[in-house]
Parts: structure tokens; sequence; C-alpha cells
């Protein structure tokens, strides 16, 4: 069982249009509606891929009972915290050459109420769980150390933890040394506070966050690829990607795919690199299944590329 939290979820309209010109009147030839959020994504991976999962998440409004709804709908258990604010609404326009424009509201704001409902609902499921995915950005009302109070609660009921989130909630839950972190090269950076420019730059970054607690890094590379720095070792992944029509999501497929395969080791960071170039390769947010997986296009090594320059350096 894979239990995930999204503190800030959202409904995700995703159009695919032919170019985004600003300033005109464009036709998209596609529409979706999803239930988004990183935790939520993480759920729906799971579920694609036949597994079992709950999403905890607080929802309010008419956004809230649609995302409750649709995630009903792809056979995940949903359980609710209700809030007086209304769930945001998020918006994605996708382009043929993948490049991908979003629109994110900033959610509602949970009352201090709200936030200890929640992380009480969490502890009391934690107990059915094997991992808990703590996934995404705080909505307003709940501080920087919410993630951290949440890890310790998970740990209390004696499941694991995969952390994906970033700034000071990250830092802060580091303390509670959670078994995963899933960073992307940005957040990585901003994490140990330099700019990364190759692939042994990360590295050397990953390592420091398990130094301050982390027990496991799995950091995304975008097109560069992905890198598990853990307990016995340090491993690059990699793969060939035909066609990238949106990345919205990939990383939680990512993520999933991790979890799916054990969490840990070399075997799960080449789980974690099929399910992200699967994704990517699908239109809007939607998750791959078994069948859209192709793990004869994913390498996986110890051998790291460290003096790789990664595509897109960051600042």
């Amino acid at each position: 069982m894979i239990l995930t939290v999204t503190p800030n979820p959202s409904l995700d309209r995703t159009y695919e249009v032919a170019s985004l010109d600003r300033g005109e009147v464009l036709r998209a030839s596609s529409e979706r509606l999803d239930p988004g959020g990183k935790g939520v994504n993480v759920s729906r991976a799971v579920a694609a891929a036949g597994h079992p999962t709950t999403a905890v998440l607080p929802l309010g409004g008419a956004p809230g009972a649609v995302i409750a709804e649709l995630l009903s709908g792809l056979g995940i258990d949903v359980t609710a915290v209700k809030i007086t604010g209304q769930t945001r609404s998020n918006i994605a326009v996708t382009e043929p050459s993948g490049t991908l424009t979003k629109i994110n509201a900033p959610g509602p704001e949970l009352t201090p109420a709200e936030s200890g409902l929640l992380l009480d609902t969490v502890r009391m499921h934690a107990l059915d769980g094997d991992w808990i995915a703590c996934c995404g950005s705080l909505p307003r009302g709940l501080g920087p150390r919410w993630y951290s109070d949440l890890v310790a609660r998970v740990h209390e009921a004696g499941a694991r933890v995969a952390l994906d989130t970033s700034g000071p909630a990250l830092l802060a839950a580091l303390h509670e040394r959670p078994e995963v972190v899933k960073p992307n090269a940005e957040e990585l950076a901003a994490a140990v506070g330099r700019p990364l420019t190759t692939i042994g730059d990360a590295v050397e970054a990953a390592r420091e966050l398990r130094s301050r607690g982390a027990g496991a890094v799995l950091a995304s590379l975008g097109a560069d690829g992905q890198l598990l720095v853990d307990g016995s070792g340090t491993y690059f992944g990699s793969a060939t990607v035909a066609t990238v029509r949106s990345n919205v999501g990939a990383g939680d497929a990512s993520l999933a795919g991790f979890l799916l395969a054990g969490g840990t080791g070399p075997e799960a960071l080449g789980a974690a690199v099929a399910h992200g170039a699967a994704a990517v390769q699908l239109p809007g947010s939607v998750m791959p299944t078994p069948a859209d997986l192709d793990p004869s296009a994913v390498t996986v090594t110890a051998d790291v590329p460290l003096h790789r320059a990664l595509t897109e350096p960051t600042t």
C-alpha cells in the first residue's frame, strides 16, 4: 500500500495548442481535466500500475468535489479532509515541441484546525501504509515545519516516508530523516545554496542532503536523466525518449515507479526512469500503465558521468 499526502491539490485543465502566441486567440486541439498535485499524481501512477493506493488531501468547494469524483473513478481510495476554502484550479498549455506553460493558482488558506486535522488523518492512515509519499507545495496557513511534523508522525506509526518538496519545507524536514527525498535539479541547487552545472555537482549536492538527514536522494535532472544516491552507492539512470509531449507529472510518475519497485537500489532507479520516460510521451498529466513502459530503453549504471554538463544548468 502506498499512501500519498497532497497538502495543496488542484483541478488541472490541460490544453494542447499549435503554438503559444501572446495576445492572440488560441484554439486548442485537445483538452483534459485531471486531478492534480504531486501526491495525487503519484497515487494516479500507482493505480495505473494496478496497485492499491490511498490519497489523503484537503478538499473544498466544487473543484474539491470534482477531484474526489475523478480519483474515485480511477480506483483510488480518497480520504478527504474537508476545508472551508475552495480547492485551487490550474491551467497548463502544451505545444508540439513539448514546451509547457503553467498557471498555478495559490490555493486556499488552511486554518490551524484544518492543518491539525490533516496531520492527524495522515498519522491514523499511516498505520496501513508501507510508503507514505508526501508531495508538493504547502498551502497558505501551513508553516515550513509542517512536513517535518508530518514525517515525525509517520515514523511514529512505523511507515517509511518519501518526500517531494522544496525550499525551507524540505530543509526543515531533513531533521526528521525521511527515507527518500526527491528534488529536481533546481530544488537540489536551492537546497545546497549553489548552482549545479555538471552531473558531478548534482552528486555532491545529493550527498550533502544525505549528510543532513535524508536516507536516499532520488534527483530528477530533466532530459539528462536521474540520480540515486543512497547508502549502497551512487547510480545514474537515463532513457531513450522518442517524442516529448508533456512533462506534467513525469517526476511524480518516476517517484511512483521507484516506490513500487521497493524504493531502494538501482533496480528501483530503473523503474523510476522507465515511468518518467513513459509519462513524458503521454498527453497532459496522463500516468503510464505497464503497457506504456519500455525497460529496454533504460540504462542504469554505477559509472556516473560526473563531468557531463547538465543540459539546463541551474543558476
